[in-house]
């Protein structure tokens, strides 16, 4: 690997355990990208069914109006999970959806005031979708596939 972050760069204090870690840096870069793509289908799969009944929860986070912005949370969770699941428009698409979640841990933060314990896994998950919008996809992505990232 030529990756400056990949595992065999470093000095382990198990120095036998340097080829396990980079057979399967890929590989666990690749099932958190997954995992977190299709985490974010489960949300917006119920909104992008009705994506006009989130509308009062859009408003009631100071979003009006509720019917343009509750379409575009319905088709970002949705849509962008399955691009970030399958690595297509990686970057973007986890963009987006560290937009929205920015947003949630706001919401959880600040109006209904429940401070870190409230967003803690809003947080978490930002900061997940935000490693994939500076990374993008890997190797093991339709970007890297195609040749062409964003």
């Amino acid at each position: 690997m030529t990756d400056a972050t990949a595992p065999t760069n470093r000095r382990l204090i198990i120095p036998a355990l340097g080829g396990l870690y980079a057979a399967l840096h890929d590989g666990v870069e690749t099932l958190l990208r997954v995992v977190a793509g299709l985490a974010l289908v489960t949300h917006g799969a119920t909104k992008i069914v009705d994506p006009f009944g989130a509308t009062e929860m859009v408003e009631g986070l100071g979003f009006y109006p509720g019917a343009f912005w509750s379409p575009l949370l319905s088709a970002t969770e949705f849509f962008g999970g399955i691009l970030v699941a399958l690595g297509l428009l990686t970057r973007p698409a986890a963009f987006a959806a560290t937009i929205v979640l920015s947003v949630t841990i706001w919401f959880h933060w600040i109006t209904v005031g429940q401070g870190y314990s409230g967003a803690e896994k809003s947080i978490l998950w930002a900061a997940i979708f935000l490693f994939f919008a500076i990374r993008g996809g890997n190797r093991h992505s339709i970007d890297a596939r195609i040749g062409k990232q964003f």
